[in-house]
């Protein structure tokens, strides 16, 4: 940037990153077809992370059956199990499985993903987990868009997000040209409530703002007004601290007297030492048990351990188990999350479900028009809680989140009709393509 104030990106005048960004959101505002192009981005996981009961077992169903059969057949079941849960087909095959909160049109989301993946023209090779993945993201999709639109009234959605991994990677932070920026501030301006959720907890304000300070910055670049703003939502700590936007485009604690449950204002401050203090006992036993040397991190909700050089995934995964295992036989007073975070393994106060149900509360958001998407659903990761308070998206990275919430905008404005109030119309579109 040069000392004229018009280089890109927070901290200046910023009048081309302006323009940048009114263009990315006026193009949400258009729909379009998604293209080979787009699709690159749906890359498969390594197969520990790829942890599901349900996609293992559709997996398994095309050793008789093609995809277009298969998928079928599920939506018909995903219909049964809503109806009637107890009995039904897929809890027979699939015991663990939860509930369904919407609809799910598998067919479709199938004959879309064929169009450029080739999926039921395959003879010899079955979908993999990635696959399926992206079929159920889809339906999971198209049928939520559906129901914002109920009996000739608009009905509030409430979109939350994980942090790392999913808006952004593994140990950053928002940047000034991350896609996502564009995406939520076109899904605020279409009234969804969105909320970043993510285990990060401080108790100052400042370090939360230092992780999405890009995001902020582009608030206040494009003068959103309050209404607008007052669509976004900041839970840090699983469960334990919320935030707001001010109108300066700062970051506030709301109080808690006004968005906690109960339980959560009547956790006493000597249980939560407790859980913290059992949490740390058995993280550094179990990593010494694993010759793995550790960095111990201990906050007031939070306790955790970050390898001091590489790690496999595999000794993380068992560091986690093992401490959740410790702590349900203590039979703890209080309720906790204890997580593979990738690169560290960490143990909350609380967990991702009970700050959601908070939300939802205090939103006056129901569990069927709440939408969770985040890369961690596996055994140890800290986004698996909220599976069955809302509707969820399994995204490998935030390529995907890009491209699963681009679908979602094109679904809504083509329920609503027209573009997103505010935008910068056609014009800004062609400063993009320019």
């Amino acid at each position: 940037a040069g000392d004229d104030g018009d280089g890109g990106g927070p901290g200046g005048s910023n009048k081309y990153w302006k323009q940048f960004l009114e263009a990315q959101v006026a193009e949400h505002a258009f729909g379009r077809a998604i293209s080979v192009q787009d699709t690159h981005v749906l890359r498969r996981k390594g197969r520990l992370k790829e942890q599901d009961a349900l996609i293992d077992w559709i997996i398994r169903l095309h050793a008789t059956d093609g995809p277009e059969t298969v998928f079928a057949k599920v939506e018909r079941w995903v219909d049964e199990h809503r109806a009637r849960p107890h009995g039904s087909t897929l809890s027979m095959h699939v015991p663990v499985l939860g509930s369904f909160l919407t609809p799910l049109p598998l067919a479709d989301a199938l004959a879309e993903y064929d169009q450029f993946s080739g999926l039921s023209r395959r003879r010899y090779v079955p979908p993999n987990f990635a696959e399926v993945r992206h079929v159920l993201n889809i339906a999971q999709v198209h049928a939520l868009a559906k129901l914002t639109r109920g009996e000739g009234e608009s009905l509030p959605l409430l979109v939350t997000f994980d942090a790392d991994g999913t808006l952004y990677e593994d140990g950053k932070h928002f940047e000034a040209d991350n896609k996502m920026i564009s995406l939520l501030v076109s899904l605020m301006r279409r009234g969804v409530q969105v909320a970043i959720v993510t285990a990060a907890g401080y108790p100052e304000a400042e370090r939360f703002e230092a992780r999405i300070r890009a995001l902020l910055a582009a608030f206040e670049e494009l003068q959103l007004p309050k209404e607008t703003t007052d669509r976004f939502h900041m839970m840090g700590g699983e469960c334990n601290y919320l935030l707001a936007v001010t109108d300066d485009y700062r970051l506030e604690f709301v109080p808690n007297e006004r968005w906690q449950t109960e339980e959560m204002i009547g956790w006493d401050e000597s249980a939560v030492e407790a859980l913290l203090d059992t949490a740390q006992a058995s993280l550094e036993s179990h990593a010494a048990r694993l010759s793995m040397d550790v960095d111990l991190i201990r906050k007031s909700r939070a306790v955790g351990v970050v390898p001091v050089r590489p790690t496999l995934y595999e000794a993380l995964e068992e560091l986690a188990l093992s401490t959740r295992y410790d702590l349900e036989s203590a039979e703890l007073d209080l309720p906790f999350c204890a997580f593979n975070g990738g690169n560290d393994v960490f143990c909350d106060v609380g967990n991702k479900a009970i700050g959601l149900q908070a939300l939802q509360a205090y939103l006056g958001v129901v569990g069927g028009h709440t939408l969770h998407v985040g890369d961690r659903f596996t055994l140890t990761g800290n986004d698996t809680q909220v599976r069955g308070f809302c509707s969820i998206l399994w995204v490998a990275n935030p390529d995907e989140t890009a491209f699963f919430i681009k679908t979602l905008l094109r679904d809504l404005k083509d329920i609503a009709g027209g573009s997103d109030s505010g935008g910068s119309g056609a014009e800004g579109a062609k400063a993009l393509d320019a």
